[in-house]
């Protein structure tokens, strides 16, 4: 079998027996496909029988040419899993990754976040533009209006920028405050809102909306279209650099700094779990390296050198 019939077999299998999500094929995709124009450019083999754990390790080290250990370690992870499925299926008598020990370590990053005076600014920029700078009606009013609800509810839910973009209109009721998430894997979650403030933005952008169809995507583009990750990108950049923050902002750090300021609170870190949609408690315990105020505060008030004074 060649390198594009299996490919497009071990799609199929994901999309319709797996069902997994289109943003997860989509990486599978560009995956293989990078795998596959590894195997022509050093016109290789063309057979999947053929490779080999040599042209494996060439692979391997081909990705951390130009890569950082995070990718390497994602599309490695992708083309085992081809083998995989080729195996199950007995398109390939031998998985050349049996007895292979890989081990790609990555470097810990915390996560970045954005200080709260930072997303104060932001938000009473935004709330100050739409009160004396647009024409409720006008276009741009309406696009002001959407961008305050997406923000939002970004940082009401601390949900990944792709989940809140796939929004439909049936997944967000703002009668009684509940957001349900599709996330990673197909796991939905279900979260409150309930800040007033929140919710009178949303209710302001769901006002504008003219459609009927119950099944559509809760926030659009101008044309109509599902708002992407990469427009709340841009909007997110545009609306900082208008309220005067140079700090770099992304969706993504609004939801390490929801996070973070929960941990900072007490919450318990199962609940941040939940809200976070992490499937693993160890993904949400990075968030215990970054918050150095709870651990002062603890310290402070909890350590037993406080119990006793050797001055005084």
């Amino acid at each position: 079998m060649t390198v594009s019939e299996a490919t497009k077999g071990f799609l199929f299998h994901c999309r319709f027996e797996k069902n997994l999500s289109p943003s997860t094929l989509k990486a599978y995709e560009g995956d293989l496909k990078q795998f596959a124009g590894f195997l022509t450019d050093r016109s290789l083999v063309e057979d999947m029988g053929a490779v080999d754990k040599p042209l494996l390790r060439d692979f391997i080290q081909h990705l951390f040419a130009s890569m950082l250990p995070k990718s390497v370690k994602r599309k490695v992870a992708t083309v085992k899993s081809l083998f995989r499925y080729l195996e199950r299926e007995e398109i390939v008598k031998i998985n050349p990754f049996h007895n292979m020990d890989i081990r790609i370590r990555e470097p810990r990053r915390l996560p970045r976040t954005i200080p709260l005076p930072t997303l104060k600014r932001l938000f009473k920029s935004l709330y100050h533009v739409k009160i004396n700078d647009v024409s409720e009606g006008s276009e741009r009013g309406r696009l002001l209006v959407r961008d305050i609800a997406v923000l939002e509810l970004l940082f009401a839910t601390a949900g990944r920028i792709t989940e809140i973009c796939s929004l439909k209109l049936d997944d967000v009721d703002l009668r009684t405050g509940r957001v349900r998430i599709a996330g990673k894997g197909g796991r939905e979650r279900l979260i409150h809102v309930s800040d007033p403030e929140v919710l009178s933005a949303l209710n302001a952008y769901r006002s504008t909306m003219q459609r009927s169809e119950p099944h559509g995507f809760f926030f659009l583009n101008r044309n109509g279209k599902c708002l992407s990750a990469h427009a709340v990108r841009m909007l997110l950049r545009k609306h900082a650099k208008a309220a005067g923050i140079a700090l770099h902002l992304t969706p993504h750090m609004i939801r390490h700094s929801v996070a973070t300021c929960l941990l900072e609170d007490g919450v318990d870190i199962r609940y941040i779990q939940h809200l976070l949609g992490h499937t693993s408690i160890s993904t949400t315990q990075v968030y215990t390296h970054v918050s150095g105020k709870q651990h002062r505060r603890v310290l402070k008030s909890h350590h037993p050198r406080r119990r006793f004074r050797t001055t005084g």
